[in-house]
């Protein structure tokens, strides 16, 4: 059996996320290691768990993967769970047979897949485990940047702001003086480098004395909103 665990990382470099195989199976190893150069991980191989332990702790990576018939490997998942919440660990599992499916919730595993790999089921699980971690990090991911920006209010009293930065679930502007954003209720601007014009129907977190304001977006066209995720991604990876 195989067991494989995703941990979040604070800092990627361009479209490249790091990965950790801990096994002796050469054969599988190198299965793997072409899969996920070909989704852009980089790739460690560890042959022991407790080393592969030791080197968690001092840095993180993004996809983990060990090979449940080394010994050892269920202190690896213990402390794992043990530090998952620090460690913001997500597991996924290669399991080797039904019976093995069956510890599937004690390892905390969300994803599965069989030992002698196939690279079908391997890719199409990886590729998963892959887009949950970016989704993770873009989710939260907050792009600064200066751009006008229209918010409508009540009894259509529109005013213009300045866009601060920008995220999927909202973004933060600074009102011009004599504008009372408090009621503001859908806001409009401009992607930079795209053709699309976004517009939101918002409401509003928070206000500071300074003309800082927090908004939070509470329905975007889907067009819209996949739009946005895309060019939040180019910016993330540009960093």
């Amino acid at each position: 059996m195989i067991y494989v665990g995703i941990t979040s990382i604070s800092r990627v470099e361009g479209m490249t996320l790091s990965s950790m195989v801990v096994s002796r199976d050469w054969q599988e190893v190198s299965v793997l290691e072409c899969i996920l150069g070909g989704l852009h991980m980089d790739v460690a191989v560890e042959s022991e768990p407790q080393r592969a332990l030791s080197r968690l702790t001092k840095s993180k990576v993004d996809a983990l993967i060990v090979d449940c018939d080394l010994n050892g490997t269920g202190q690896l998942f213990c402390e794992l769970q043990r530090e998952a919440p620090r460690a913001s660990t997500v597991p996924l599992v290669i399991m080797g047979d039904p019976q093995g499916r069956r510890d599937m919730e004690a390892t905390g595993a969300m994803f599965a897949f069989d030992k002698p790999i196939s690279v079908e089921q391997a890719v199409r699980t990886l590729s998963a485990a892959r887009n949950m971690i970016l989704d993770g990090r873009l989710r939260y991911h907050r792009a600064g940047l200066e751009v006008p920006v229209t918010l409508s209010g009540r009894r259509q009293k529109r005013g213009g702001a300045h866009l601060i930065n920008l995220s999927q679930g909202g973004l933060q502007v600074r009102v011009e003086n004599g504008f009372d954003a408090s009621g503001a209720s859908q806001v409009s601007f401009a992607l930079p480098g795209t053709n699309c014009g976004m517009k939101a129907q918002v409401e509003v977190a928070w206000s500071d004395n300074r003309g800082n304001v927090g908004i939070r977006f509470v329905k975007m066209a889907a067009e819209m909103k996949h739009t946005l995720r895309l060019w939040l991604a180019q910016q993330y990876f540009a960093n």
